[in-house]
């Protein structure tokens, strides 16, 4: 009698000590985001950002320059021909800043929503070997790009500086600067939401991959980036505002460059917008991702 006594003691003592790492359940609800499970995870998160980053330019002649000589290339055209050629207003801005403000902004956006669109299909082998929480991946790609912004932001702030003291110019930055920390949160969770359903439909729909590749260089020109709203004519106005990244573009360009104006409906818009398209996406994804090994 007393030895099962202590044996039923003893059973619920090491009852109380375990704490199991994983724990198998049914199925559950697509509203469970298992967001405890990506926290618990955090490590992997920046192994995978640090591989991101290292393994992307470990062969390149240029490597980590790179992400300079991208941008500026690309205001170098944008201000040849669109500025030069075309004549397209830049609302008194210096065209080489203009352009550079457009581009940094927009390239952090687009390279999160490709990469991302594509993770199921890229990380197919990985996914089908071992468990994790598979929003890591996509969140990496993310932080992964931040990087890269962050690099570009940083040759902005450069030539921002340069301009400031022109005279020819009137470049001043102004009390909407302070919203830069929600714009780049609401282009991460934009770009990351569309991704996350872009993904989610190409396990069955592989087209899509392609569509992904042109349709967001066709978007491009469908956002204000080599142009400011205040040029488009009238009638297209408000078309362009409908695209979220509007609203986020203008805000960022009018808070470090001080020309043109700041819309705060087309911002309030690209808020509500952004939330919702990346609510979507992680209940989309959370739904694919429990079954979609067997259909990629």
């Amino acid at each position: 009698m007393n030895d099962h006594i202590i044996n039923d003691d003893v059973l619920k003592k090491e009852n109380q000590i375990q704490q199991w790492d994983l724990e198998i359940k049914p199925q559950s609800s697509v509203f469970d985001l298992h967001l405890k499970d990506v926290w618990a995870y955090r490590d992997l998160l920046w192994l995978l950002v640090r591989r991101d980053f290292v393994s992307f330019y470990k062969q390149t002649i240029f490597g980590p320059l790179w992400f300079f000589i991208q941008p500026i290339f690309t205001t170098l055209i944008y201000t040849f021909i669109f500025s030069n050629l075309a004549k397209i207003s830049t609302n008194n801005a210096p065209a080489p800043l203009f352009y550079m403000a457009g581009t940094v902004a927009w390239n952090y956006f687009a390279d999160s929503l490709t990469k991302t669109s594509t993770v199921f299909r890229d990380n197919a082998g990985i996914f089908g070997k071992v468990y994790f929480p598979r929003l890591i991946m996509p969140i990496s790609i993310v932080f992964s790009n931040l990087v890269k912004f962050g690099v570009q932001f940083l040759l902005f702030i450069i030539l921002l500086i340069y301009f400031i003291p022109d005279p020819h110019y009137k470049v001043q930055p102004n009390f909407y600067i302070f919203l830069f920390p929600v714009v780049i949160l609401l282009m991460a969770i934009l770009g990351l939401g569309a991704g996350l359903i872009i993904t989610a439909l190409t396990t069955k729909y592989r087209d899509l991959a392609f569509v992904v590749t042109f349709g967001i260089q066709l978007l491009m020109y469908a956002t204000p980036v080599i142009y400011p709203l205040s040029a488009a004519p009238l009638k297209y106005r408000h078309i362009i505002a409908l695209n979220p990244m509007s609203g986020l573009i203008e805000t960022f360009r009018y808070g470090f460059l001080g020309t043109g104006q700041f819309y705060p409906g087309a911002f309030i818009y690209s808020i509500l917008a952004s939330l919702m398209v990346f609510l979507l996406g992680l209940i989309v994804f959370n739904k694919v991702e429990k079954n979609f090994v067997d259909t990629v």
